[in-house]
């Protein structure tokens, strides 16, 4: 069967004259750059009636066809995730402690293991509030990050928790060990948060990002690297590792942002070092608050053993 295409036509404004293909094709598509560049590259995309190299740059007048393949959906797959454990469980909601390698839900790309099919495989049922894929998710985990993470499984309990996390009313605490010793030992990171304008799956502080702030505070102090608990108050992608490395102190084995590799094989780390050790929230229906917590996964614990003995 044949992919379903959006086909559009468009010309090229004033504004856009002398801009290579692919950035006028993004601009005017509202699309990632690399994304345009991709469709310019399958043959996707005519310029004048004929195809062009990415780099070719557009005059204003110019005529853009491209043919947009539909986008591609992501599916639910009931599949049990060893090393998943329930922490906690109600008629509201269930709290896990989500394992590395494990995304929250599904999405276009992504073909391992999701917490949303976990707990399809283990029968339970869960909120049909937010995108099908995506259903009963009040917040996430990075897929490389360990720890504590809420579902809903009540429409009440979505609809409170989803308010509950954008009015900032959720205590996220996570520990990270983090390459040196940030000065102040303790602060807070007010820092807005972008996507990279270069890689598609990376984040960075920028001027015009998202308001974004880290408080955190050094428990421990060592010879290459300090652990610390770290509070957020907004909840962006990467929002830690993004500011970590921002302030010069990435998280260690985080090589996609700037982390020191040979540190990482020292300490035998294979993903960075950050795990959401707490979770404390008023429960959605008594109102009561609820608590959470989380202990370190051997990979980190024997990292940190490895780091206080270089100490």
């Amino acid at each position: 069967m044949s992919t379903p295409m959006e086909h559009r036509v468009l010309r090229v404004p004033e504004g856009l004259a002398g801009e290579r293909v692919d950035a006028a094709l993004a601009r005017l598509l509202g699309l990632s750059r690399t994304r345009a560049s991709e469709l310019v590259a399958e043959g996707h995309v005519l310029l004048n009636g004929q195809p062009p190299m990415k780099s070719e740059r557009v005059e204003p007048g110019a005529l853009l066809e491209a043919s947009i393949p539909a986008p591609r959906t992501a599916e639910v797959v009931a599949q049990a995730v060893e090393g998943m454990r329930i922490v906690h469980d109600d008629d509201d909601l269930v709290v896990v402690d989500k394992p590395i390698g494990v995304a929250a839900h599904p999405s276009v790309g992504w073909e391992g293991p999701t917490v949303l099919g976990h707990l399809a495989a283990a029968g339970y049922r869960i909120s049909t509030s937010g995108a099908p894929e995506r259903q009963g998710i009040v917040h996430r985990l990075d897929v490389g990050t360990s720890g504590l993470m809420a579902v809903a499984k009540s429409e009440h309990a979505y609809t409170v928790m989803k308010q509950a996390f954008r009015t900032r009313t959720v205590d996220k605490t996570y520990h990270s060990l983090v390459q040196g010793h940030p000065d102040p030992h303790t602060g807070t990171i007010d820092a807005p948060i972008a996507r990279h304008p270069k890689h598609d799956f990376k984040f960075t502080v920028k001027a015009d990002g998202r308001p974004s702030i880290t408080h955190y505070d050094t428990l421990e102090a060592h010879r290459y690297a300090s652990l610390l608990t770290i509070k957020l108050e907004t909840g962006r992608t990467h929002q830690i590792r993004v500011h970590m490395s921002a302030i010069k102190h990435p998280c260690v084995g985080d090589l996609q942002y700037g982390a020191d590799p040979v540190l990482a094989r020292k300490v035998g780390l294979e993903r960075q070092w950050l795990h959401a050790v707490k979770l404390g929230f008023l429960h959605p229906r008594t109102n009561e608050y609820v608590e959470f917590e989380s202990t370190y996964p051997d990979d980190l614990q024997q990292a940190l053993d490895r780091v206080r003995d270089l100490s």
